[in-house]
């Protein structure tokens, strides 16, 4: 059941407690769900962000298991001085007298308490900013720094690096260690994609939580003891699960890197672009990282409604085909490259003559819902026959899905495929064999890979394909439109789940491409005299109006995350 259909229900009010943070009384919930969605009491460290502040933290990580390990998170506290009676004790002026706490056999030094970890009760009060709690987190950085390499000149993480940052923000400007450092394996391969530097670990165990907890793969752990300790995978490469570059991302520092991305960009550099990984229908959000209209990197972008901060290593790496040097760059009328108003008035021509009945469309579920809205209005006009190819795949139990199409439901909301996508293929097949259908025009598919061969192709009189990478199907056209990867254009999807996102133009497309709901636009106005918009905004918008799943959602409505579509 879609957000907008929903029964409203009674929301029950929220139990906050009061308590301190820097002096300033703030009202905060009891209980807050924890990694897994389970409610806990409300941490110290939650508390403090609840108010506005922040505590560092290397080891914790909202969406893990609490370790408490790194120790950054100390900060200092008090709680109500409680007398003989079990009563508070109270100041002169009523408010309750506050204790802060100290170390036992030490009265006279503040004892901290890891805020990940310590939940809060009421009355208590929080120092993050006192200078006991700066004293306590320039003494961690000091200890985690004494066996850091001094390599942030060639460290991928560089720029990314929260023990930079935190030095910074919390350390100390010169350091008092003279002894010689402790020298650790580097360049270790934990598996396929990921490379370890173990002396630039700092054991938040991030990795080895996420690995165990997350994506139920227990391949890596701590070996060794003292300042000898080393995260280390069962067996050299046996890290190797479809999620293990999610731990890139959890490290705070260098020590895992991307083989895929490493030594390749200083992350500065990097232009980050909002966008949607295409390889299933569950459209994990990403960020696109370009520099000069070249794709470096896909990392996830958090959205707890689709697929939290995780994305799987195989749509993380969906993306050097986006830069082959194969792509299509040209248009072609016949045998010779052309030009767009060349191929645009060859179509109309060939699309003007074609009787009704005797054209077909297929149309890819990886195309946007503009660009297949438009196809629809197009084979409205021509009564053409239309569907789109299904593509399976093993699902997994956490973010991959058995559809690998990411615009699946788009396809069936604008009504170019029916529930049970390819069911029209073969009719579309013998409707060639007979004759019956003259004209195909084909977006984004290689149709000689599902049941129309090069034979068929041969059979008819137009044939029009846009797509961006060569096929059998591309060699066939008559005409020939190189189209647009969803990394150059905007447009939007609707996943699995019904959810319709937006995504954003990242690069430019190579030579002649250009984003197919252009051409498409000048094609229904072509065949049909109803001219449309001219952006994407104003087409999504004539879209929404048009098809009830969409009703009531503007382009300025959809936002970063997306919005539930009533499907």
């Amino acid at each position: 059941m879609s957000n907008a259909t929903a029964t409203p229900t009674a929301t029950a009010p929220v139990e906050t407690i009061r308590i301190k943070v820097d002096s300033r009384d703030v009202d905060v919930p009891k209980m807050l769900p924890n990694w897994q969605g389970r409610l806990e009491p409300t941490t110290m460290l939650q508390a403090v962000q609840i108010a506005g502040g922040e505590v560092p933290h290397y080891c914790y990580h909202p969406k893990l298991p609490v370790a408490g390990n790194c120790r950054m998170c100390l900060i200092e506290f008090g709680t109500p001085m409680m007398g003989p009676d079990r009563k508070p004790v109270l100041n002169p002026d009523g408010t309750p007298k506050i204790a802060r706490s100290v170390l036992p056999y030490e009265p006279s030094t503040p004892r901290g308490a890891i805020a990940c970890a310590t939940p809060i009760s009421a009355g208590m009060e929080l120092y993050p900013s006192s200078p006991a709690t700066r004293q306590m987190r320039e003494a961690v950085l000091e200890s985690l720094l004494i066996n850091h390499p001094l390599d942030c000149t060639i460290c991928d993480q560089a720029g990314e690096c929260k023990l930079q940052e935190y030095s910074v923000e919390h350390g100390q400007s010169a350091s008092r260690f003279v002894e010689a450092k402790v020298h650790k394996p580097k360049a270790v391969n934990l598996g396929p994609r990921i490379v370890l530097d173990d002396e630039r670990c700092i054991l938040c165990t991030r990795c080895i939580r996420f690995s165990k907890d997350i994506a139920g793969d227990d391949a890596l752990g701590i070996v060794n003891r003292g300042s000898y300790n080393t995260i280390a995978a069962w067996k050299e490469g046996a890290f190797d699960n479809n999620y293990t570059l999610n731990t890139v991302d959890l490290c705070p520092v260098g020590a895992l890197t991307s083989r895929d991305f490493r030594f390749k960009m200083r992350v500065w550099f990097l232009k980050e672009t909002k966008s949607v990984c295409t390889s299933c229908a569950t459209g994990c959000n990403i960020t696109i990282g370009s520099r000069e209209g070249v794709v470096h990197r896909y990392e996830p972008r958090e959205n707890d409604a689709v697929n939290g901060p995780w994305m799987c290593d195989t749509g993380r790496l969906n993306y050097r085909w986006i830069g082959s040097e194969a792509r299509l760059r040209e248009v072609w009328v016949g045998n010779k490259a052309s030009t767009w108003d060349e191929a645009n008035r060859e179509v109309r021509i060939r699309l003007s003559k074609a009787a009704p009945g005797s054209v077909a469309i297929i149309a890819s579920a990886r195309q946007t819902t503009e660009e297949l809205y438009l196809l629809k209005k197009l084979a409205t006009r021509l009564g053409a026959i239309t569907d789109s190819i299904a593509r399976e795949g093993d699902p997994d139990t956490l973010l991959v899905s058995a559809d690998r199409n990411p615009n699946a439901n788009g396809a069936r909301l604008t009504g170019i495929a029916f529930t049970e996508m390819g069911i029209q293929i073969p009719k579309i097949a013998s409707g060639i064999a007979s004759g019956a259908i003259k004209t195909l025009i084909v977006f984004g598919e290689d149709v000689t890979q599902h049941g129309i061969g090069v034979d068929l192709l041969g059979r008819l009189e137009t044939l029009i394909v846009s797509d961006i990478l060569p096929s059998q199907t591309t060699q066939a056209a008559h005409v020939l439109l190189p189209g647009c990867a969803h990394a150059e254009k905007r447009g939007t999807f609707v996943n699995a789940k019904g959810r319709l996102q937006k995504f954003m133009k990242a690069v430019e497309a190579p030579g002649d491409a250009r984003p197919e709901w252009e051409f498409l636009h000048d094609w229904v106005h072509a065949v049909s005299g109803r001219n449309g918009f001219s952006s994407i905004e104003g087409l999504f918008n004539q879209m929404a109006r048009e098809i009830p799943a969409f009703e009531g959602i503007e382009w300025g409505r959809v936002g970063d995350l997306g919005v539930t579509a009533k499907i």
